[in-house]
């Protein structure tokens, strides 16, 4: 009876740490999402800071909305491209930098 006691009290520990787990994930995408959207718009200073706490400070229905709309494969690829366009990479340096950038995050 305490071995089943105890596997059940580690089941629901891990089950705890996994839901805490993807919370924090889902705050990295948006924080990357709404990174990217920045560089993408090239605001900078103050505008930056304004915009950047006005995207996450958006309600959790649009965090949904935006999780939905692409796949962790597609923000990474967003997230990469804001980058290049940010470096102003042209040509073989772009393709370069988007398949290590893609291979790396």
């Amino acid at each position: 009876m305490k071995r089943v006691f105890v596997l059940i009290s580690l089941g629901l520990g891990l089950a705890m740490a996994m839901g805490s787990a993807h919370a924090a994930t889902d705050q990295q995408n948006k924080m990357g999402s709404c990174n990217a959207d920045a560089k993408t718009k090239e605001l900078k200073g103050e505008e930056r800071k304004k915009f950047m706490s006005e995207c996450l400070s958006a309600k959790v229905a649009d965090a949904a909305s935006a999780a939905t709309s692409g796949t962790p494969q597609q923000n990474k690829m967003k997230t990469c491209n804001a980058d290049a366009k940010t470096k102003e990479l042209k040509g073989e340096e772009r393709k370069t930098f988007m398949s290590e950038c893609l291979k790396a995050k």
